[in-house]
């Protein structure tokens, strides 16, 4: 749900999105990182600008070595602390059991409920006495986040913020800030990844296709979402 931040101009830049939303939302807010280009642009911009914004992880137990690199080289550059969150050992020890290593790739429902057990309940715990959180979504990235706002009301995580700093920026734009400030990249992006989550559910992608395409990609690209941004 869209809410009005006043003062904030219709093409607000990311360290205005950020001090307004974090301003607004009157508590403690946090990023969720996976550790992709837009996320490490953030918490540098947010590093400069000095704004007070945490940032907690999702480890789902299948995250690529490269990523793992990544969160230490921000931990070393900016004597950053991670808030960690892991799924339940024990639903994943009855997922896996019951369905096997790889259900996910069997139908949309098993893939759900993979990412629900990995990454969704996960993330209600991390939000848990947060007054608002920051993603890296940008209305570039594919069909499913064309529609974003810069500051949103999630009415499916408690009513609190989500704010979206980097939602007008072009991949362009995103990869020559990366590059301007020498930010830790992901190594996967060099071998044409664009979109990095868990290791078995993404792959590098085709000239043409959306940064998203390697996400899931035996699915339709409107179901390319893992349930964390629900809409």
């Amino acid at each position: 749900m869209t809410t009005t931040i006043p003062g904030l101009p219709p093409n607000a830049d990311p360290v205005q999105i950020l001090r307004a939303g974090i301003e607004a939302a009157e508590g403690p807010v946090s990023l969720a990182c996976s550790f992709s280009l837009e996320d490490v642009a953030i918490i540098h911009i947010a590093h400069e600008a000095g704004l007070p914004l945490g940032v907690f992880a999702l480890d789902t137990g299948r995250l690529n070595e490269e990523t793992c690199e990544v969160a230490d080289a921000l931990v070393e550059r900016y004597r950053l602390h991670i808030d960690w969150f892991f799924p339940r050992h024990e639903a994943v020890e009855q997922l896996e059991r019951a369905e096997g290593l790889f259900s996910f790739r069997e139908s949309l429902d098993k893939r759900h409920a993979c990412c629900h057990i990995r990454k969704v309940e996960p993330l209600t715990r991390a939000l848990t006495g947060l007054a608002g959180w920051a993603t890296g979504m940008r209305r570039e990235q594919s069909v499913t986040r064309n529609d974003l706002q810069a500051i949103e009301r999630d009415t499916l995580n408690g009513d609190i913020l989500k704010i979206n700093p980097l939602i007008d920026w072009s991949e362009e734009q995103l990869t020559n800030y990366t590059d301007e400030h020498r930010l830790p990249k992901n190594r996967l992006y060099s071998q044409g990844y664009r979109s990095i989550g868990c290791a078995p559910c993404t792959r590098a992608v085709q000239p043409g296709e959306d940064a998203r395409a390697g996400r899931w990609w035996w699915e339709n690209p409107e179901h390319k979402e893992c349930g964390l941004h629900r809409r």
